[in-house]
């Protein structure tokens, strides 16, 4: 039963992360870009998660130093690192192509959780990342389409795969130096904000932020649901879950922000993409019953 919870945990991440398109599109229209998004969003979230520590149990603000480099990690190499990259993407290229770049995180996870964490690779777990990876490409609507990419591109898009992977082995890292999902999630969240910060300034989107109590609202909203509770429920559920798991766990991300595009913003939704949708599920499914039994 308990890993059952973890997994509805890592699902439950993806679902979250999947309204990310939702916030993005309304930040952008009260005047925020892309760089700013992510020094809001992560530094809302940062903010929620030294409240949540001050509550719990203030201790878990201490780090050991030798620890640093695993905060390093998942913040700045992680979460800053793949954002600009997929940004950079963005830019260079179609979104749905640098969705399918960025969504070769499962394959990048897999293969270091096998080498660093001695996870197994076996048949189902490979088919899972396959059948994950073709539902991210037919949901994208990449399929029928004559994508060009260049080489830069393609090395910006990989850059943003392998380092969204990266958040699940530094997080289990971390885990194992007994660090709590807390403490793990306000270092990263935090290093990430002031590495945006550094990078591309603070003076607009703070002008921005603090420019109405509703814009400030929506700002800590947008950090809440894309950033603090999905990496809190992330990381709780990569404490009981094998990290290439709850990658492919987490891939029902573009399935939910496809859903939003229909529902909120009316786009069509065509026989590739309920079926990329159909094949993320299924990988979802098969990656839960070979957990659930090989914990029976």
């Amino acid at each position: 039963m308990r890993k059952h919870i973890y997994s509805a945990a890592v699902i439950a991440s993806g679902c979250l992360w999947g309204l990310m398109g939702l916030f993005r599109r309304s930040l952008g229209g009260l005047g925020f870009d892309s760089f700013g998004i992510v020094f809001v969003r992560c530094g809302a979230a940062a903010l929620l998660f030294a409240l949540t520590i001050l509550l719990r149990d203030k201790s878990a603000f201490r780090i050991r130093l030798k620890d640093l480099w695993c905060f390093i990690g998942s913040g700045l190499c992680s979460l800053l690192f793949f954002t600009v990259c997929y940004f950079q993407a963005m830019t260079l290229m179609s979104l749905s192509a640098a969705a399918i770049l960025l969504y070769t995180a499962p394959c990048f996870v897999v293969l270091m959780s096998a080498l660093l964490f001695k996870e197994k690779l076996n048949g189902r777990l490979i088919l899972a990342v396959f059948l994950a990876f073709s539902g991210c490409c037919l949901v994208s609507g990449i399929v029928g389409q004559e994508t060009r990419i260049s080489l830069i591109g393609l090395l910006y898009g990989l850059g943003s795969g392998f380092g969204y992977a990266l958040y699940s082995i530094f997080g289990k890292l971390a885990l194992r130096q007994g660090y709590s999902g807390s403490t793990i999630n306000f270092y990263s969240c935090l290093l990430a904000a002031l590495g945006a910060g550094l990078l591309f300034g603070v003076k607009a989107p703070l002008a921005l932020m603090f420019s109405s109590s509703g814009t400030l609202a929506f700002c800590l909203l947008a950090g809440l649901v894309t950033c603090y509770l999905p990496y809190m429920l992330y990381t709780f559920g990569l404490s009981g879950t094998e990290a290439g798991k709850a990658s492919i766990m987490a891939s029902v991300e573009p399935v939910v922000a496809t859903l939003v595009g229909v529902l909120v913003y009316r786009e069509s939704l065509d026989l590739f993409s309920l079926a990329g949708i159909a094949l993320v599920l299924f990988a979802v499914l098969l990656t839960g019953i070979q957990g659930h039994k090989k914990a029976a």
